[in-house]
């Protein structure tokens, strides 16, 4: 109890003394790969702006949708700079083949836009999503529109519902965080699953979609 207080109690007082500069800093620093409590962030300012006038609603939801837009882009971009590289360098230590690597690359061409946006209210996959979409060289018209839309809809969803219900919102986000972690992590062990089975088949399937040897980008 004591310690719920005290981290509530210093965001707070963060919102208070620097206000949207270090809601969107946190936001940011979250969707391009860090582990900050970017949602956290969002809520406790809509929380604020609900019970302190000076503090602007709308203000709040363009500031996080432009922290999370922005960051997960820097995100993609180290991704894809860096990421691929690595993945070729150094991936057979992983067991991670060129047509694996391929296989990844192809998910991503025909299913990054639905990864991007619904991992945006997953915590993790929100904080992976743009580096693992550079990685994989997912195409960037392709990203950024699921970026916007996703960023967008994440934002004013959250950041009304804190504003309109207040800490019960929070407190009720905060007790569904547990089962929607459980539910993507179901999920992805059955997309695992699915693509170990159908591996051979995928990666067929991939090596006509991206042709020719692979090179570091």
């Amino acid at each position: 109890m004591f310690l719920e207080f005290r981290t509530v109690f210093c965001r707070m007082h963060l919102i208070h003394e620097y206000g949207l500069v270090a809601v969107a800093a946190i936001i940011g620093l979250e969707c391009l790969g860090l582990p900050v409590p970017g949602e956290t962030a969002l809520l406790g300012a809509a929380i604020y702006a609900g019970t302190k006038h000076d503090f602007n609603i709308n203000a709040v939801i363009a500031a996080a949708a432009v922290a999370a837009i922005t960051g997960r882009t820097i995100g993609y971009v180290i991704g894809h700079k860096f990421g691929s590289w690595l993945l070729l360098r150094y991936g057979r230590y992983l067991g991670l083949t060129t047509g694996r690597i391929k296989l990844g690359q192809y998910l991503f061409l025909r299913y990054g836009g639905k990864i991007v946006f619904f991992a945006q209210f997953v915590p993790v996959l929100r904080t992976l999503a743009g580096p693992f979409a550079g990685a994989n060289l997912m195409p960037w018209r392709n990203f950024i529109f699921a970026n916007v839309v996703s960023s967008c809809v994440w934002a004013v969803s959250y950041g009304y519902a804190a504003y309109w219900v207040g800490g019960e919102f929070e407190r009720l986000q905060a007790r569904l965080v547990l089962p929607f972690v459980f539910i993507a992590l179901i999920a992805l062990i059955a997309g695992a699953l699915f693509v170990h089975q159908r591996e051979a088949q995928l990666i067929t399937e991939a090596e006509r979609a991206i042709p020719g040897p692979l090179e570091p980008r």
